[in-house]
């Protein structure tokens, strides 16, 4: 008896295996990628072999293979996604929670949402679908869009139109961990709209916002604030340094509500066509946060914090302070902080002295200051080509000012300080 057991049982490992490989030999056949196909590669246990993804989204969308995904769930690199398929209206469901992504510009830690809902309805090669982004118990913590999309063989092109919500809406779902959101009074309204290419990962985000407001964060204390980098310069706008200061870190400062979408914009593009940070979108409100506030940690949540702080500080502070509190904090190498103690540092002058020349040498190296001053003591110079892009973008001088600069800049040979 037992030995008829014992060969059974094999009997049955046997067959169990020949129908687990006979399957994934189907699903290989099946899902394998056509010449020039978009593919991935997948892992079934220990066999791991690619498939096309627009094959995949197609069997995964159609009505004769959709309802054997309901109710099954499938971990992925965004976190774990269940399914569910609406019959009446031919729509497959997903629920990733907690979903995150990152996004290299934003640094190495993910962006999260503790709940988000897509579904997605195809009619051949177009995508249509709504999106839900949750705080899961909290309905009020809910931003709702819409999207669609086109599928060929080789990529997905989406567009998303994420709805008209109050701005700390959008704060509770993407960053709820946020310390000032306990006291803080956010008002104004946001909507948003992107594309997005897969697989090249390639987007494009339009945000929107409306009357932005920030209380409750208590800058206006900084009206007030004394910096530990010595005197302070006390430079009005209109000093050489504070006018290549603007050139160099933020040229919309006296424009812009504390936030500059079109330079994050920029800033965005530049950075995914170089695939690194090669450019950063922070006005000077915003590195003033970072400064005295938020830290440097490169995040997208601290982003968002300074944001908050920025929109803030412009109401209880105005352009003229905020901008006088970073030229007396601002970082210049080496330990050297403030205007006044980088101008005597490195010119044996105070910074309401600087000549031209000198103002846009001190502000070219706003952008890496440790890294500059090594290059000046190195070879006796800075990023030339910088400090003449500096000089190029003074604003409120004559042209002729401003091309007597450039040559200036051009021609610069300062002493390594040592």
């Amino acid at each position: 008896m037992k030995k008829i057991l014992r060969y059974l049982l094999y009997v049955t490992l046997a067959l169990g295996v020949t129908a687990c490989v006979a399957v994934v030999l189907i699903v290989k056949i099946a899902l394998a990628p056509a010449n020039g196909e978009w593919a991935t590669r997948v892992q079934a246990g220990p066999i791991g072999f690619d498939v096309g993804v627009p094959t995949v989204i197609r069997v995964a969308t159609a009505p004769w293979f959709a309802p054997w995904l309901n109710g099954r769930s499938l971990t992925t690199r965004y976190g774990p996604v269940r399914f569910a398929w609406n019959e009446p209206k031919q729509t497959l469901e997903l629920v990733c929670a907690p979903c995150s992504a990152t996004v290299p510009e934003l640094g190495a830690k993910p962006m999260s949402v503790d709940r988000l809902r897509i579904t997605v309805h195809r009619d051949v090669v177009v995508l249509t679908g709504t999106l839900e982004a949750m705080t899961p118990g909290s309905a009020t913590s809910m931003l709702r869009g819409h999207w669609d999309g086109r599928l060929s063989q080789t990529k997905l092109q989406l567009n998303v139109d994420m709805d008209e919500g109050p701005i700390d809406k959008w704060y509770a779902v993407f960053a709820p961990g946020l310390p000032e959101l306990k006291r803080a009074r956010i008002g104004g309204t946001m909507s948003l709209r992107a594309q997005l290419a897969l697989p090249a990962d390639s987007f494009n985000v339009q945000p929107k916002i409306s009357q932005f407001s920030v209380e409750g964060l208590g800058t206006e204390a900084m009206l007030s604030t004394r910096t530990s980098c010595g005197p302070s310069a006390k430079l009005s706008p209109e000093s050489w340094l504070a006018r290549a200061v603007i050139a160099a870190e933020d040229q919309r400062f006296f424009e812009h509500p504390g936030y500059d979408l079109t330079e994050l914009g920029a800033a965005a593009a530049a950075n995914q066509k170089a695939g690194q940070v090669a450019r950063g979108g922070s006005t000077i409100d915003q590195q003033l946060a970072k400064m005295l506030i938020t830290g440097s940690e490169r995040t997208g949540e601290r982003k968002l914090r300074e944001m908050l702080y920025a929109v803030e500080m412009e109401r209880t502070l105005g352009k003229a302070r905020i901008l006088q509190i970073y030229l007396d904090n601002a970082p210049w190498g080496d330990g050297v902080c403030g205007a006044e103690a980088a101008a005597r540092r490195y010119f044996k002058r105070s910074a309401a002295r600087l000549d031209p020349s000198q103002a846009v040498w001190l502000a070219a190296m706003l952008h890496k200051p440790d890294g500059e001053l090594a290059e000046w003591k190195r070879t006796g110079n800075i990023n030339t080509a910088r400090a003449k892009w500096v000089a190029e973008n003074l604003h409120s001088v004559s042209k002729g000012q401003r091309d007597a600069t450039v040559r200036a800049v051009s021609n610069a040979r300062f002493a390594p300080p040592p």
